[in-house]
């Protein structure tokens, strides 16, 4: 069971926490920064896009979530991700921004997290692998400079009543389908071209901006909420699957270049089609 992080008791925020550290101490939880470093893949670049800008972008966050769900319960069985409802906790002093959660807020001089657990002065998480050279966790909420606000329910549900997974070009440009409209790539320029997933990661900002955003652990209950969305779109649209079902045609540009419904997706080598009923795995509640 995935609990809204807003209903963790003290002890499962505790536990949570614990085994969150324990993971980072024996190494593992930098693997997965790189992993998703590596698979940071833009429409713009040459061969497969596994994670992002892509159909398989839910499948493979799924996934993901599930590995690192894995390593938490090899040390505590108790352990689950719980997941961060950013319609409903809109604050940067309510859940999941705690001091026995996840801490609050950068400082204003540079945006260094100096609360909660993750704090880089309480010696348990050091920044090894990123795309700059900082040591610490940083954050933004809400983006001081320019402020923004996240998603509201309406926007979310704008993406929930697509009734098309997805559709071609298959990448960042479409205006239709739920998953490009819960990922986030719009029209336009600035942030009113950010929906959904991805001004969820412009408003935390730090680290949670760009490819080592695992850095972050908000990352994990961010992407916990959305896989959480996936499962609701799946039981809206019982008729409707994931898409593309086979690869583009012969001659299309995006052949060889998304992840089809029966192909394996890097770096684990499982389908799509087998991440789509996770309900003897894992629920919601």
């Amino acid at each position: 069971m995935r609990k809204n992080a807003a209903a963790l008791t003290a002890n499962e925020k505790r536990r949570f926490v614990n085994a969150m550290l324990e993971v980072k101490r024996r190494g593992e939880y930098d693997a997965f920064v790189r992993t998703h470093i590596d698979y940071y893949t833009a429409d713009g670049e040459k061969g497969l896009r596994a994670a992002h800008m892509a159909p398989s972008f839910l499948p493979w966050h799924r996934r993901f979530l599930l590995e690192l769900e894995r390593a938490l319960r090899r040390v505590d069985s108790s352990v689950t991700v719980p997941y961060w409802d950013w319609t409903r906790d809109r604050g940067t002093a309510s859940a999941p921004w705690t001091k026995d959660l996840l801490g609050g807020n950068g400082r204003k001089s540079d945006r260094q997290v100096t609360t909660g657990p993750f704090a880089y002065a309480a010696g348990h998480w050091t920044i090894k692998e990123g795309i700059t050279d900082g040591k610490y966790l940083t954050r933004d909420l809400g983006r001081a400079a320019s402020p923004l606000q996240l998603p509201t329910k309406s926007e979310l549900q704008w993406a929930l009543d697509d009734p098309a997974y997805d559709v071609s070009p298959w990448d960042s440009t479409v205006t239709r389908g739920f998953r490009n409209k819960l990922e986030g790539w719009g029209t336009g320029g600035g942030s009113a071209s950010w929906h959904n997933h991805n001004r969820v990661h412009r408003w935390v900002g730090g680290v949670m901006l760009g490819g080592a955003s695992v850095n972050d652990p908000v990352f994990w209950l961010h992407h916990a909420f959305i896989d959480y969305q996936w499962y609701r779109w799946q039981q809206a649209h019982k008729t409707h699957r994931y898409l593309p079902a086979t690869q583009p045609g012969p001659g299309d540009k995006q052949r060889g270049r998304v992840v089809a419904r029966l192909d394996k997706m890097p770096p684990w080598n499982v389908t799509p089609d087998s991440l789509e009923d996770v309900s003897g795995i894992y629920r919601y509640g």
